[in-house]
């Protein structure tokens, strides 16, 4: 599968004064496969150990962290010789050998030709007196697929060329659009964890089974991240961790999305459930949407540390999680239809995320709701998102009048639009990230 986080590692590689890497992400979001489909591509050889399979290989940085003593080891271990200039050791599963984290400082300083590459959520890290090497590591983060990877995932490389083509002002004949919508739809099922996705694609000629047999996958993958709750939560209580994950589905199905404490354990406050929160945001499960009451930038200045938004790190987990038939996403069921609007909410939260844009603001005042801000260049640009074709505007209006915004952005199941004489915005569902296009 081919994943846009292929071009960032050669940027990596390729830059100066480059540090070892950690490759951060969720679990079964693709981290050991883009890296060692990386690492056999662009260097000489891939030397691989891996802390939660092999058990023994911690040892190797038990003691002195001298890179030439740890390199002697490993060569050893391996039964290799490593080349550094021309070969890229990579450690798997960092967080199950904090030492191996604490190593990469001295790797940093006294051996910075040798690449080193790791994987790991990090979770458990934080909570062991191993030091972090901070300023001595660089860091990228790999998200489950976007709509757009999903695309050429399931052999639709036609529809993704077609999206990379389009720019200001462009339209889309209906046909497409109706094309890229039924994808879409998909896509709301499938999810992008790249299992799920290989398990849909190998029987997507029998769209029924395929989803039923994506939707068995996802389960257990849920399943799996119950037990890291118990496994890597440390000092957080685990069962409170669980109860927060699992009321996302309630927390978002309510016209005031903004996180409730009380629906995740009855009868608890905020202060109660903030470590577990920071824990399933740090464990990138979760996506932070801080609520700001201004629409002044910066944001960050008119944020509440108890006032925010929590969605779902992959919209097919959410379906999943909320136990919806795959039948009714895909047929757009009435027993579906009140919770579309929180499940197009969470996809473009994910879009905006993966396409780079940092954190993520929404806005509210008294009774008026903007789902997403964006700033861009020094502008703030209010976006609404909508699951139909229609529904009215009037909290996007009451903030572009308040704030003057240079447009007003709708994100929605119409087609692509501009109308520069009311200055809206109209970008389809698909498109959410390519906002803004230029």
């Amino acid at each position: 599968m081919i994943r846009t986080i292929e071009s960032k590692l050669l940027e990596w590689k390729n830059s100066e004064g480059r540090k070892p890497l950690v490759l951060k992400g969720a679990r079964q979001t693709g981290k050991t496969y883009s890296l060692k489909k990386f690492g056999t591509k662009e260097f000489r050889r891939l030397h691989y150990i891996n802390f939660q399979e092999n058990r023994g290989a911690r040892k190797l940085f038990s003691g002195n962290l001298n890179p030439g003593e740890i390199l002697e080891a490993v060569e050893f271990y391996l039964d290799t010789q490593i080349s550094p200039g021309e070969d890229a050791l990579f450690l798997d599963e960092i967080q199950d050998c904090p030492s191996a984290l604490t190593s990469l400082k001295y790797f940093c300083e006294n051996m910075p030709r040798l690449a080193v590459v790791c994987a790991g959520s990090l979770l458990g890290v934080t909570q062991t007196d191993e030091p972090f090497p901070v300023g001595k590591v660089d860091f990228l983060h790999l998200y489950p697929m976007s709509f757009e990877e999903f695309l050429l995932a399931v052999d639709d490389g036609k529809s993704r060329e077609f999206l990379d083509k389009i720019k200001y002002p462009d339209t889309i004949p209906e046909i497409i659009h109706g094309h890229l919508m039924d994808r879409l739809k998909e896509y709301f099922i499938v999810g992008g964890l790249p299992e799920v996705v290989q398990t849909y694609r190998d029987k997507q000629e029998k769209k029924h089974e395929a989803f039923l047999q994506a939707r068995k996958k996802q389960e257990a993958l849920i399943t799996a991240y119950m037990s890291d709750f118990s496994k890597y939560a440390g000092k957080v209580n685990a069962n409170e961790i669980a109860l927060v994950f699992q009321s996302i589905p309630s927390q978002l199905a309510r016209e005031n999305k903004k996180f409730k404490a009380s629906d995740a354990v009855p009868g608890s406050r905020f202060s109660r459930l903030q470590s577990p929160i920071h824990w399933l945001v740090g464990a990138g499960l979760l996506l932070k949407t801080k609520i700001v009451n201004s629409g002044e930038i910066p944001f960050e200045a008119f944020t509440q540390h108890n006032r925010f938004k929590l969605y779902l790190f992959d919209v097919g987990i959410l379906g999943a999680l909320a136990k919806i038939p795959p039948r009714s996403l895909y047929l757009e069921s009435d027993l579906f239809f009140t919770f579309k609007g929180a499940f197009c909410e969470n996809y473009t939260a994910q879009e905006f995320i993966y396409s780079g844009c940092g954190h993520i603001y929404g806005w509210m005042s008294n009774t008026a709701e903007v789902e997403f801000l964006r700033e861009i260049d020094g502008d703030v640009y209010p976006v609404e998102v909508k699951a139909g074709l229609s529904g009215k505007l009037k909290s996007l209006n009451v903030f572009a009048k308040k704030y003057r915004t240079k447009y007003r952005v709708r994100i929605s199941a119409r087609n692509l639009e501009f109308n520069d004489q009311s200055l809206l915005h109209s970008y389809p569902l698909y498109l959410a990230h390519r906002f803004p296009l230029k």
